[in-house]
């Protein structure tokens, strides 16, 4: 019942819900961007506190479309599920989550740390060994009080990703020969993008949040005309000729801040837009990449490491074995060899995990690759935005246009504002 496909029982699969691999190679990844997409959508929505935000943890309501489920979480709630991700797929990417609370949290650092566990969660429950994971279930559906408990007593029964994978022992089997030179390309090319969606990410922020000024200025530019037109300062008798005209043109003026109240919401809505459509999909597509260089560097300084400093353990005790042998000390040598047989099966298991973890690396450069068409995405959103935007703006102005030009027509027309050419179709004198 966890998958999204129709539940159609069938007697040659004795497992339904196990993950199906590709036929052929296990190494390839079988997948498109909207079949991953379609796994799940999980909402994270801040449950407002009635004492304030600041005297009580702030919580989350986090419902999943595909478990139909909806639960409470706090942060610490999300700091246990990734730890203990990291703890049952050491060689997958698991998303960083967002900075813990600093003293004196705003509604801004509130909000966007809101937006990074939405994004955090959504990338977990899309991958596919997470989502086929007993952890994001429990951490998805599990309504009980203590979830921090209930994961951690799931994993300690369970080991990691290694021991629980049957090809974990054969995947050198299914390993290309220059692995460590696809590795090498494969890293240089995700860096190289990953800079460029920084960079993106950041131009499509300031796009935003000036569209949210420009909101801003048009409001105060109306309300400044309105102010103008509702001006009750009584006129001086030396002005009195032109009083009509005065009387006309404040009525006129009053009536603009409505267009300009228009226009700034117009504004307010599409700079909005674009920081949900666009800017939140930049940085989905940051965090990934962010989890693949976070990965890559797990694997340099975990296995590698570890499998060198067993090596260099090993070639100790044999030094030492010798040393023994030669001094006639039988007990020494006993224990030495029992330790050198131990130490020759933990070099074996950590072969086993090196080769293990460049086949998952293989597949996890694989799922980015999956991810790329996501800048279609982006770029449509983009564009509709500025389309949508600029067409609903361009309805108000025009609704101004004719307004302006008759703001000076009075009984005795004594002003007249500059000529529009007449295909305008500005309202005639």
């Amino acid at each position: 019942a966890d998958l999204l496909m129709p539940q159609v029982t069938k007697d040659r699969d004795p497992e339904p819900n196990r993950m199906q691999m590709p036929q052929g190679n296990p190494l390839l990844l079988s997948y498109t961007l909207q079949e991953l997409l379609a796994r799940d959508t999980v909402q994270v929505e801040l449950i407002p506190e009635k004492k304030g935000l600041f005297l009580k943890h702030v919580e989350y309501e986090v419902s999943s479309q595909r478990f139909k489920s909806s639960v409470y979480r706090r942060y610490n709630d999300f700091v246990v599920f990734h730890d203990v991700l990291l703890h049952r797929f050491p060689y997958r990417m698991v998303p960083a989550l967002p900075p813990k609370r600093m003293l004196g949290a705003d509604k801004e650092f509130i909000e966007a740390r809101r937006r990074a566990l939405k994004r955090f969660i959504n990338l977990v429950a899309r991958h596919p060994p997470f989502s086929e994971d007993v952890m994001l279930k429990l951490f998805l559906s599990f309504s009980g009080s203590d979830v921090q408990n209930k994961l951690k007593e799931s994993a300690q029964s369970v080991g990691d990703e290694f021991m629980n994978c049957k090809l974990a022992t054969r995947a050198k089997d299914f390993l290309p020969a220059d692995i460590q030179t696809q590795f090498a390309v494969s890293r240089e090319l995700i860096r190289n993008i990953y800079n460029s969606f920084y960079k993106l990410r950041d131009r499509a922020e300031r796009i935003a949040s000036r569209a949210i000024d420009n909101a801003a200025d048009l409001l105060i530019f109306g309300k400044e005309l309105s102010a103008l037109g509702s001006d009750t300062t009584p006129l001086p008798s030396w002005a009195t000729l032109n009083s009509s005209t005065w009387g006309a043109l404040k009525q006129a003026l009053k009536g603009l801040s409505v267009e300009f109240a228009l226009l700034a919401d117009k504004a307010a809505q599409q700079g909005k837009q674009e920081e949900n459509d666009v800017v939140e999909k930049l940085n989905l597509f940051l965090d990934l990449l962010q989890s693949y260089k976070d990965l890559c560097e797990r694997h340099e300084r975990g296995v590698l490491h570890k499998h060198q400093r067993a090596l260099h353990k090993y070639s100790l005790m044999k030094r030492q074995m010798s040393a023994a042998v030669q001094n006639r000390e039988p007990e020494s040598v006993e224990q030495l060899e029992s330790r050198i047989v131990e130490q020759e099966n933990a070099i074996q298991t950590m072969e086993l995990r090196n080769y293990f973890s460049l086949y998952c690396l293989h597949q996890e450069t694989q799922l980015i690759h999956v991810y790329l068409p996501l800048t279609s995405h982006i770029l449509g959103a983009f564009v509709n935005s500025q389309i949508q935007g600029h067409k609903e703006m361009s309805k108000v102005w025009n609704d101004l246009k004719p307004k302006l030009n008759c703001l000076f027509v009075g009984p005795h027309s004594v002003l007249t504002p500059p000529r529009s050419p007449p295909e305008d179709g500005m309202c005639s004198h």
